[in-house]
């Protein structure tokens, strides 16, 4: 069974960065694509940004393009998300997910709050 566990989320002022890990369990994440999801108060989930497993190719939201950066680590199967120069609007709980094509397995969410 794939386990994800977020970790990383907290109150930060405007301007300010965070670095959010996904620590992953029961599946090597070579064999996964990976994304980093967030959904705001009262609002659907929304894509953030995703690394794939075969080229390791990172792709971002527009939201969030020259701000945010995803990586992996493949030794310790953890994936991060950098976040810097973060704005109010980026508040919201993260999650991390996983697949192959399709994002199947998710994390429980770590929140993050930009105050202003």
């Amino acid at each position: 069974q794939v386990q994800l566990v977020e970790s990383g989320g907290g109150l930060v002022q405007a301007g300010g960065s965070l670095r959010l890990s996904c620590a992953v369990s029961g599946r090597t994440i070579r064999s996964y694509d990976m994304g980093w999801f967030r959904q705001a108060p009262g609002k659907e989930d929304k894509y953030v940004a995703a690394i794939s497993y075969r080229t390791d190719n990172t792709d971002n939201a527009d939201a969030v393009k020259g701000r945010f950066t995803i990586s992996r680590d493949n030794a310790k199967n953890t994936v991060y998300l950098q976040m810097n120069s973060l704005k109010p609007e980026d508040t919201g709980v993260y999650y991390c997910a996983a697949g192959v094509g399709t994002f199947s397995n998710w994390g429980q969410g770590t929140q993050v709050t930009v105050s202003s």
